[in-house]
């Protein structure tokens, strides 16, 4: 075994003995394991990738962690990214995608950064019946109108180093408004647009984590800002996360993915959407396998080796009244949707229901002062445990022999299956009754991308 691998068990070892030393024995953890098929193509390159870039220094690897507000609330993506560059410190890569979620008001923002804006902007997202202003990957847009707009972006994570001399501003503007980027007091215009992709690239004098974007916008005009790339010129792994409260895999139909996907070309993607979908009463789970593999065809058009991992729903109640929950079995039905989707596309499944107890477990883990009040989300300790568990199970597969030495270009893994007809993309009608009120229409008029 290679020092690294070495290094790698030594990590994981430490990290069972704190989960152990925790009295939680609702806790599945023979379960706590990643299931796919040995001879799984992507997976095998997927990891025989990660070896090569963390045992040499060179090249690249991008993942992607998609989800909802588990994703959006940032404590669980984070702690799987501190997870893995705590295991591998000459391996970090650039922070990645972000999106500026609280310079909207009423909306939450990652506790890794900071952002502020003190003027207005429109919130857009992707849980919208009919979404007005565009968005891209990142599934919510902010569109700053009618007055120069400042963003502030702060990092707030020092345990690692982020700092990046490349940004790439993500957003369109039919008024033709060009951003600038203010560091270290100098305010620096975009070093080269591209306009088929709505992208302005910043490379800049100096490495920054902290950076104010401007908006220039004047009366009648508008920018909306549909994610900002931070991209490290330092070869390792890059983590980006990806979340929308309330947003089901449908959503992201709506949004302008390819670009974007481009832009990251994401080695591996972490699936962790389907709370959502399987909220409600009525749960169509063939319409939701056909929605993840549209999803995973979109992805695999720009890199037909990206590997998958579908992560099952937590285990979660429904609210019937005051005070009064019902165990939401859809769950099961999810859970079963996640391994036939590892076995058509070739990818993996992280049992999460399964890790966490099971059926029911939700109010284990909330008496735990793990899971918050509404048994649908976590505590900050809870995210913080459920990232801690996908470590390990990802880190004893990392830890066997993938030998990185004659690495080849796999045959690709076809994601719609032969005899298995396309099924549209179907969203239950009406409003699903999400907690806290998380989905609405959107309310903004007089759109200039409508005209």
């Amino acid at each position: 075994m290679s020092s690294r691998n070495i290094l790698t068990a030594l990590c994981a070892l430490v990290l069972a003995v704190g989960l152990q030393a925790q009295d939680y024995p609702f806790l599945n953890r023979e379960a706590n394991v990643l299931h796919y098929d040995s001879n799984s193509a992507p997976m095998e390159f997927l990891f025989q990738k990660w070896q090569r870039v963390v045992t040499t220094g060179q090249g690249n690897l991008s993942i992607v962690h998609i989800g909802g507000s588990h994703v959006q609330a940032g404590t669980l993506p984070h702690r799987i990214r501190t997870n893995i560059l705590t295991a591998y410190p000459t391996a970090v890569g650039g922070r990645g995608l972000i999106f500026p979620y609280s310079a909207a008001a009423r909306c939450n923002n990652p506790a890794d950064y900071k952002v502020h804006c003190a003027e207005k902007v429109l919130l857009t997202r992707n849980v919208h019946h009919q979404p007005e202003y565009p968005m891209g990957l990142c599934g919510i847009s902010v569109t700053a109108q009618d007055v120069p707009t400042r963003i502030q972006i702060l990092n707030a994570d020092r345990q690692f180093d982020y700092a990046v001399s490349r940004i790439v501003v993500l957003g369109h503007s039919p008024s033709g408004i060009v951003p600038s980027i203010s560091y270290n007091d100098y305010n620096t215009p975009p070093s080269y647009i591209d306009s088929a992709n709505h992208r302005f690239v910043f490379n800049l004098r100096a490495n920054v984590d902290s950076f104010d974007l401007i908006l220039p916008c004047g009366p009648g005009q508008t920018f909306t800002l549909t994610g900002v790339y931070l991209n490290s010129r330092n070869h390792g792994i890059t983590y980006n996360s990806i979340g929308v409260n309330g947003a089901a895999v449908p959503d992201y139909f709506k949004c302008a993915l390819t670009s974007d996907l481009k832009l990251l070309r994401p080695d591996l993607v972490i699936f962790g959407i389907g709370i959502n979908d399987a909220h409600g009463k009525e749960f169509d789970s063939v319409a939701f396998k056909n929605n993840y593999l549209r999803l995973c065809d979109s992805i695999r058009s720009v890199n037909p080796h990206c590997a998958f991992i579908f992560v099952s729903n937590n285990d979660s109640y429904r609210k019937t009244g005051r005070r009064r929950f019902s165990v939401n079995r859809n769950g099961l039905q999810v859970r079963e949707v996640c391994y036939r989707l590892a076995q058509l596309t070739g990818g993996a499944v992280w049992d999460q229901f399964e890790v966490m107890g099971g059926l029911g477990s939700m109010e284990k883990w909330q008496k735990a002062k793990l899971a918050q009040a509404d048994k649908v989300h976590f505590t900050r300790a809870g995210y913080q445990l459920v990232g801690d568990l996908f470590w390990q199970a990802l880190s004893r597969e990392l830890q066997k022999d993938w030998q990185p030495v004659g690495l080849k270009e796999p045959k690709a893994t076809p994601v719609q299956p032969a005899g298995e007809p396309k099924v549209q993309p179907t969203t239950p009608a009406g409003e699903r009754p999400l907690p806290r009120g998380l989905r609405r229409k959107s309310r903004h008029t007089n759109n200039p991308y409508n005209k």
